[in-house]
């Protein structure tokens, strides 16, 4: 009888402490990435750092394609099940209905959603969702552009000047935090270096709502991109990173680092994860192994 109760309260136990975990649903299935290898990434760091749980949803291209060894629950997840999205997904649009309840969850704080690289290349023409990226990879006609000079002023480019979202540059670069008292980036050195990516230029948008958190410099476009950033859409808080290009981008302790707080804040609007003490530096750049 005592070996049973201890049973309950060790199921007891386990349940409460999975509670209050952060519920993420991953969305990929579809990228002009290797959805197949990042998605494993991000969610053995996030469940490693025990403060999450992460359901995989696949919206794959066909029924006979081959599911994705990581997908738990089928597309499009139960919203109502979870704190915060996070998006590997760039592809065929959702249907109407998920995209109406997808926008109002959102906008009601009822979910919070992360963006991560490609996935701010999709859904072009879907209005709502460019609200909610801020900016993302269009044509120089699509919205305005942010960059940001030497002197840390933001300057918004208008609708046919300049160029389209590109990626000018690739290889290692530095991240400048911008705003020092952000949760998400409050504690980082203020410049650390960033393992070989895609730096994403000219990103475009209605760019409304949107706080820059951290900038790079591109050689490309010979000016401060933003790098990282948070929207408000409606009541809801989105986290946006073009940072991740690929397996080594997404090793990069400050690429994972900055996902784990970011996905954290979107979720609750606060941040409780540590900076680790191998966070990159200035002049280093640190990879979890």
């Amino acid at each position: 009888m005592k070996f049973l109760s201890f049973l309950a309260v060790c199921c007891l136990t386990a349940s409460a402490a999975a509670q209050d975990k952060i519920r993420v649903v991953l969305i990929d299935g579809q990228n002009n990435h290797k959805w197949r290898e990042t998605t494993p990434v991000m969610k053995e760091y996030l469940e490693k750092t025990g403060k999450f749980t992460v359901d995989v949803s696949s919206n794959l291209k066909s029924k006979d394609e081959k599911p994705h060894p990581f997908a738990t629950v089928p597309f499009p997840p139960n919203l109502t099940k979870y704190d915060v999205v996070v998006s590997n997904y760039n592809g065929a649009k959702w249907d109407a209905e998920f995209n109406e309840v997808f926008e109002q969850s959102v906008k009601d704080a009822k979910i919070g959603l992360v963006i991560v690289h490609a996935a701010n290349n999709a859904f072009p023409g879907w209005k709502e969702y460019d609200q909610m990226i801020g900016m993302g990879w269009r044509n120089a006609a699509y919205g305005k552009r942010l960059k940001v000079d030497d002197a840390g002023n933001a300057i918004t480019v208008n609708a046919g000047e300049d160029q389209g979202s590109g990626h000018r540059y690739t290889g290692p670069f530095s991240v400048v935090v911008r705003d020092e008292s952000h949760p998400v980036t409050k504690g980082m050195p203020k410049e650390w270096l960033h393992a070989r990516d895609e730096l994403y230029d000219n990103m475009r948008g209605p760019i409304e709502n949107i706080n820059v958190l951290a900038t790079s410099y591109s050689k490309g476009t010979k000016a401060h991109e933003p790098m990282i950033w948070t929207i408000a859409y409606g009541k809801g808080r989105v986290f946006h990173t073009p940072l991740g290009h690929d397996v080594n981008a997404m090793r990069c302790v400050g690429f994972l680092t900055t996902l784990g707080r970011g996905t954290e804040w979107a979720a609750t609007g606060k941040v409780t994860l540590p900076i680790p003490a191998e966070f990159p530096t200035e002049s280093k750049e640190s990879l979890q192994k």
